[in-house]
């Protein structure tokens, strides 16, 4: 509905923002939102990369397929339209410059957040809207839901029956604590996002991507192609990430020392950059590394079979029927 005001031609599009902007051509230009700190863009740029490939929901999906033919053919698919979806927003974004206005969409409920909404307001009226809001709800609804199952599931098997029952907990009281795990998770989640009212919505999915990228992504690509890794490698590479990642976003402008921080009250930030990933995945890949070669493990057999199931899905089945 964008590109149809403007013939569909992209440059058209572009230069009317140019011309609608109180930043002029600089709305053209990258790091715009960052000023002088270029290292925040690439902080945030290498998060936005290497998250979506981590994400645990998104990774649950594989597990919903029945045979390793219809995982790849779904990840095409995933591919796909995760790449449309990132070049739609840039439509969306000068859309939104253009027909709404910065001063308008800052004035609105939400502010930045906005954005979308009032596009879609301005272009079809209160039914796109509704429609926006409904596609909304149900977005935010489906990752929720898939990062509570992932989390309780996580727990109640691996944490609770394999470390703490060593296994010998029924399927009763696994479920039991799932349940349990759930809402625990639940109230920690809606006191953080408390916490983070007012903060723009697409920087906070940045953070979570640079947690993914932290302490999941190096364990997965580890295990995929480096025979050698073990298992200190996987602990010290999802323990290192997640606590770098973690850390440095408390301790950075995003919690505290700006008005635009969560506590804007206060001030104990001494990392200054926006977004971790720039250190937080680097350190994850570093004590994946280091863990693996101080450790002696090393299980030819186990590491072939790892192999095959990677390149070939033998063994998906029965996992799934498990």
């Amino acid at each position: 509905m964008v590109m149809f005001h403007f013939g569909f031609n992209l440059s058209a599009l572009l230069g009317e923002a140019v011309k609608t902007s109180p930043d002029g051509v600089r709305i053209m230009q990258p790091m715009l939102q960052y000023g002088k700190d270029p290292l925040s863009f690439v902080s945030l740029s290498v998060a936005l990369i290497f998250g979506a490939a981590g994400l645990p929901h998104v990774l649950m999906r594989f597990y919903t397929v029945p045979t390793a033919k219809e995982a790849r053919r779904s990840v095409s698919w995933a591919i796909g339209l995760i790449g449309a979806f990132y070049l739609f927003t840039l439509i969306l974004g000068y859309g939104a410059a253009v027909f709404v206005g910065k001063e308008a969409i800052l004035a609105a409920p939400g502010g930045v957040n906005s954005a979308a909404p009032a596009l879609a307001f301005h272009l079809g009226g209160e039914i796109l809207l509704g429609v926006i809001a409904g596609v909304a709800f149900a977005t935010i609804l489906a990752v929720v839901a898939g990062l509570t199952i992932t989390a309780a599931a996580s727990f109640a098997h691996d944490i609770y029956n394999s470390v703490l029952k060593d296994g010998k907990a029924s399927p009763e009281k696994e479920v039991r604590v799932a349940r349990t795990t759930a809402v625990v998770i639940g109230v920690i989640s809606i006191i953080g996002g408390i916490a983070a009212n007012g903060q723009n919505i697409a920087f906070l999915v940045s953070l979570a991507f640079a947690i993914a990228a932290s302490a999941n992504l190096p364990s997965i690509l580890y295990s995929l192609y480096w025979k050698r890794f073990n298992t200190r490698g996987s602990v010290w590479s999802i323990y290192g990430g997640l606590v770098s990642a973690v850390g440095l976003i408390a301790f950075s402008p995003v919690v505290s020392g700006l008005k635009t921080s969560m506590f804007p009250a206060v001030n104990f930030a001494w990392f200054p950059l926006t977004n971790p990933a720039l250190i937080s995945v680097p350190l994850g890949f570093f004590l994946g590394w280091l863990g693996t070669v101080t450790s002696s493990e090393f299980d030819a057999a186990k590491q072939a079979e790892m192999e095959v199931r990677s390149l070939t899905g033998a063994g998906a089945e029965k996992a799934i029927t498990h």
